[in-house]
């Protein structure tokens, strides 16, 4: 079966993020923001997939012959290679961006370009601001070894020419510090003066410069003091059982467990560090070759989010302030509102405080005896935590399934478990093998008028996260539908219980029924195409990775079934190809915010069933997550969503083919930018406010 291997493909969305930062008609500042995005995208990836490869490349050659992907050894060599490929594509953007900037009003100054004024300046600054900041620790015979931080950036400091020779030893000393970005507050340092002009531009320079003119008072016995930069992205410990499970798993379980937890995953160092700098590192940090990575004289780049804007609005995209909802209350109760009917939310275009409102409501509301929640990454100053806790302190139950393996949040998430629990939650963590994925929030309440119970839900694609969904475009259902909060309740009683959730009507749940139910839609559409009636999907999702999955679709393609495609991130299925997947097409939306959502669309012989999930169909989704798939049953909320679903598909501004080629309009076509066309179908929905 021909498919892309899931590493090339995602860096085939990488790349797709590097061109948002070429893309002329981005402003300037968004495009840095990209250049951001890219390289926080490619720490990630170093630090998860390519260690990964790397810890089973290592496996004896028996055990590597069974892993169900291609051989590591050889992906990994072609990974490298496109990386390096990338990384020199990066640095031409950013070179690139910079005289365009210095254009527009803002020039960013490396240290060697500094007036001797500014150098001054510099000098004071490092002197009254940075200086006591700084740990330098000595890399001599009493150093036996160096821990570096994961993702933070050194300098180091080469001391030669000693100004009163003594000793051969201390000819020259290697020294090494971490850069206090974050007790600093930020990368940069905005230089006095300038009106933002071309002729006379707002000047910055990076804190790496600072302390480059500064750093020389800090050893005066020395004439020379070179300064290099390096930084280390460590093994984040993918848990193998995500890719392989069953005797395999085992034997490759007890291979890596004499590996070191956060080995070295890739050192990135300044191409102009001396050898003796390298060497020294290398010694006693104990990296090897192969993760040592030419860089630049910067390193990450991901700090660009901070890098100050002068107020220039003119450099950032142009406001879309949230909206409100068009048709729940604005002021008082929401659950008498979502009682009589459901209720879509499409954040962020809409505002998400609803949600949270929502809770708040729920948490002081005397007739609401209990809440349920899904916690998979939730913002550092939680507003639906606080609710949560508010809840608590009113005496109501709160149930929160807190996922622990939320990969890069597992610190928050121990965090808000434990304060919820001291509160007196019922926390529950997943069991080792699981992860919970779904988003999920439901509530009881009594009746004022016989006491009766009535449940309320809100399902979504997206995850309970009010700095996230800033960002992120999902969709959210408000719903009182008995049916379908019953068998939301299930899915707590499983988490609860241990009993799996069974005769399900509406909601697809992984990793009971998900994938079965979805093979068996494909094949229902594949039965149509071979009767010559209309037959057709729609799949929108991060990533198309299970095998499984894209043999299903290989099938129904070659049945006549129309597909279409469309993957925001990993997609290893190939479209096009003839007597394979020639009915099927695929492209990727690539914008301001980032497609988010999962929605799949069955043709159903002229009665569409339309689910939104949390769920992307890769093999780890579908069989070692608790993941849920909701269908949009008001056939106004459905139309509603297939409209914003169609702007989608009609892209020619923003989407991308499956060989990132700009999806271009046609001849006499009008310009369809999606995400710009959502924004302004919602605006119109939006209640007016009064004046």
């Amino acid at each position: 079966m021909k498919t892309l291997p899931r590493d090339l493909s995602w860096l085939r969305f990488n790349a797709r993020v590097l061109q948002e930062a070429q893309c002329p008609e981005v402003p300037l500042l968004e495009r840095l923001k990209f250049l951001a995005i890219f390289s926080a995208n490619l720490d990630e990836f170093f630090k998860v997939r390519v260690a990964t490869l790397r810890r089973l490349s290592k496996l004896k050659k028996k055990t590597r012959a069974q892993l169900p992907q291609d051989q590591p050894k050889q992906l990994l060599a072609k990974v490298l290679a496109e990386v390096h490929r990338q990384q020199e594509e990066f640095g031409n953007t950013f070179r690139a961006v910079l005289p365009e900037l210095r254009a527009a009003g803002i020039q960013l100054l490396s240290s060697d370009e500094l007036t001797d004024r500014q150098c001054e300046w510099v000098r004071d600054y490092f002197e009254q601001k940075v200086r006591d900041l700084l740990s330098p620790i000595m890399l001599d015979d009493t150093l036996h070894h160096l821990l570096l931080k994961d993702q933070a950036v050194y300098l180091t400091l080469y001391l030669t020419e000693p100004r009163a020779p003594g000793k051969k030893a201390d000819a020259e000393r290697v020294v090494i510090m971490e850069l206090p970005t974050r007790r600093h507050g930020g990368r940069f340092v905005a230089l006095p003066g300038g009106a933002g002009t071309a002729d006379d531009p707002f000047q910055v320079v990076f804190l790496d410069d600072i302390v480059r003119v500064g750093v020389a008072s800090l050893f005066p016995a020395y004439a020379q003091v070179q300064v290099n930069a390096i930084k280390l992205s460590r093994d984040a410990e993918l848990d193998i059982a995500e890719e392989i499970s069953g005797d395999l798993l085992a034997k490759i379980r007890s291979s890596l467990a004499k590996r070191a937890t956060g080995y070295p995953a890739r050192l990135l160092y300044d191409p102009t560090m001396p050898p003796a700098v390298r060497r020294a590192i290398r010694q006693k940090t104990g990296i090897e070759d192969e993760e040592l990575v030419e860089g630049s004289r910067y390193h990450n780049f991901r700090d660009f989010f901070g890098f100050p804007d002068f107020g220039r609005q003119d450099l950032l995209n142009p406001a879309w302030p949230e909206l409100p909802h068009p048709t729940l209350p604005r002021t008082g109760p929401l659950l008498p509102a979502i009682a009589r009917r459901d209720y879509l939310l499409h954040p962020p275009y809409q505002s998400y405080d609803v949600v949270p409102r929502l809770l708040r409501e729920a948490a002081n509301d005397p007739r609401v005896n209990s809440i349920s929640i899904t916690l998979y990454r939730v913002a550092a100053k939680s507003a639906v935590v606080k609710a949560l806790l508010k809840a608590l302190k009113n005496g109501k139950q709160v149930t929160a399934v807190v996922e622990l393996k939320a990969r890069f949040d597992e610190e928050s998430n121990i965090y808000w478990a434990e304060k919820l629990k001291r509160a007196g939650a019922n926390v529950i963590f997943t069991p080792p093998e699981l992860k919970c994925h779904a988003k999920l929030l439901l509530l009881t309440r009594r009746s004022e008028a016989d006491d009766s119970m009535s449940r309320y839900a809100y399902l979504s694609s997206g995850n309970f996260n009010e700095a996230t969904a800033r960002l992120y475009a999902d969709h959210g259902l408000f719903t009182a539908n008995a049916e379908i909060v019953a068998e939301v309740d299930q899915v707590f009683r499983y988490f609860i219980t241990g009993e799996e959730p069974a005769h399900l009507q509406h909601l697809l749940v992984a990793p009971f029924g998900l994938r079965k139910q979805l093979l068996k839609l494909i094949a229902a559409e594949a039965a149509r195409a071979k009767k010559g009636e209309e037959a057709y999907i729609i799949l929108k999702v991060n990533s198309l990775e299970d095998p499984g999955m894209i043999a299903a679709l290989y099938e129904a393609s070659r049945a006549g079934v129309r597909i279409e495609l469309l993957i925001r991130g990993i997609g290893c299925l190939v479209p096009g190809e003839p007597g394979l997947s020639e009915h099927i097409t695929q492209r990727g939306l690539l914008d301001r915010y980032l497609e988010h959502a999962r929605i799949y669309v069955f043709g159903n012989g002229g009665v569409e069933k339309v689910y939104v999930s949390s769920a992307d169909w890769m093999t780890r989704n579908l069989d070692r997550r608790v993941e849920v798939a909701f269908p949009v049953l008001d056939e106004s909320l459905q139309a509603e969503l297939r409209h914003l679903l169609d702007l989608e598909r009609a892209d020619n501004v923003k989407a991308r083919d499956f060989d990132n080629h700009y999806v271009l309009p046609a001849p006499g076509q009008p310009r369809v930018r999606a995400q710009e066309s959502e924004y302004q179908y919602l605006k119109k929905l939006a209640p007016r406010r009064k004046a």
